[in-house]
């Protein structure tokens, strides 16, 4: 078992945790998306098990005059392509069985990307699932902020990164956004 994975073991144990301790961290995160970084269209996603919910930030973000799109899985192990979404629009089964758009909504380029994530450091560095699906999504969108999207008890140390790895422009939480000019509460 490598280091990553190992830190992945523990650190999906200490989101289930730290989902269970903070009910109200979707709605606190909502309270920020006036710090994120101007961008026309926001890629979310849907929260999968103990992910940090973006259902209140994505009406937040609407509010704001923000296009939003979500991630879809159309072919195994390549990048994710993108779908325009507004909160309430019908979903179905991607074939990762994501609820995703349906393939009508049409694609777009997001400018700015938030993805989940299981650590995070102050460098910039990332923890995923491990699949790769967002290292090769950030590598076919380098023009893309990378923001990261976590409990703020999710903050380690240092993430072990390799060659292939895209550091974060930034992260949010539900205690503020740290981006490249520091954190916003």
């Amino acid at each position: 078992m490598t280091s990553k994975d190992q830190m992945r073991a523990a650190m999906r144990a200490l989101r289930k945790r730290l989902a269970q301790a903070t009910p109200d961290a979707a709605e606190r995160l909502a309270g920020f998306a006036e710090v994120l970084p101007a961008a026309t269209v926001v890629a979310l996603y849907r929260p999968i098990g103990a992910e940090l919910d973006v259902g209140p930030l994505a009406r937040r973000l609407t509010q704001l005059g923000r296009s939003l799109c979500l991630p879809v899985v159309t072919v195994l192990d390549v990048p994710l392509s993108f779908r325009f979404w507004q909160p309430g629009d019908l979903l179905v089964p991607d074939l990762a069985g994501i609820p995703v758009p349906e393939a009508s909504a049409g694609t777009v380029i997001p400018d700015l990307i938030l993805t989940p994530l299981l650590a995070f450091d102050a460098q910039g560095g990332r923890l995923g699932q491990g699949g790769g699906y967002y290292d090769r999504t950030f590598a076919a969108f380098p023009e893309a902020l990378r923001i990261g999207v976590a409990y703020a008890g999710q903050q380690v140390d240092q993430v072990p990164m390799q060659a292939h790895d895209r550091p974060l422009h930034g992260v949010l939480t539900e205690a503020g956004y740290w981006g490249l000019e520091g954190i916003s509460h």
